[in-house]
């Protein structure tokens, strides 16, 4: 047997069965056609069935469940936002020491003033101190002989 000849036998067999399938496909074709439009008024219903309760579903998400989720991720990203720095304090110190410096000036001016020379010392306010305001008021004057030295008498 050669390879012609065997393949021209395959041939044949095919054509064969093409003509022995032909007047089932005749009766198959109008079938066909039927059931593909049967399958396009199938998925038109169901799409026309599901799209309002697909849309009721995502009002639904919308309203009830996307607030949830939105103050759940608002809370989640708040824990993970990092806290604020610390400030720094390196002012302070040298503020402090400014402050005391200042109020230790404040304090020795004013122990300072108090002490000057040139005030009125108890001293000095007896020398200038009349004789009338010595004896008091109620007490009657009585002429001593200082008294008559210093006027010239």
């Amino acid at each position: 047997m050669s390879r012609t000849s065997s393949t021209d036998q395959a041939l044949d067999r095919v054509r064969q069965a093409a003509a022995q399938l032909q007047p089932a496909a005749a009766k198959v074709r109008p079938l066909a056609g039927s059931t593909g439009e049967a399958a396009k008024r199938g998925v038109h219903r169901t799409r026309a069935w599901a799209a309002p309760r697909v849309e009721h579903t995502g009002q639904v998400l919308e309203g009830s469940v996307a607030p949830k989720v939105s103050a759940l991720l608002s809370s989640v990203a708040q824990l993970l936002e990092p806290g604020k720095p610390p400030p720094h304090r390196r002012w302070r110190t040298p503020i402090a020491i400014a402050a005391v410096t200042v109020a230790a000036g404040a304090a020795a001016a004013i122990v300072y003033s108090r002490r000057k020379p040139g005030s009125t010392t108890p001293q000095a306010e007896a020398d200038d101190v009349s004789p009338a305001a010595e004896m008091g008021a109620g007490q009657p004057r009585t002429s001593t002989d200082a008294d008559a030295d210093a006027k010239g008498r």
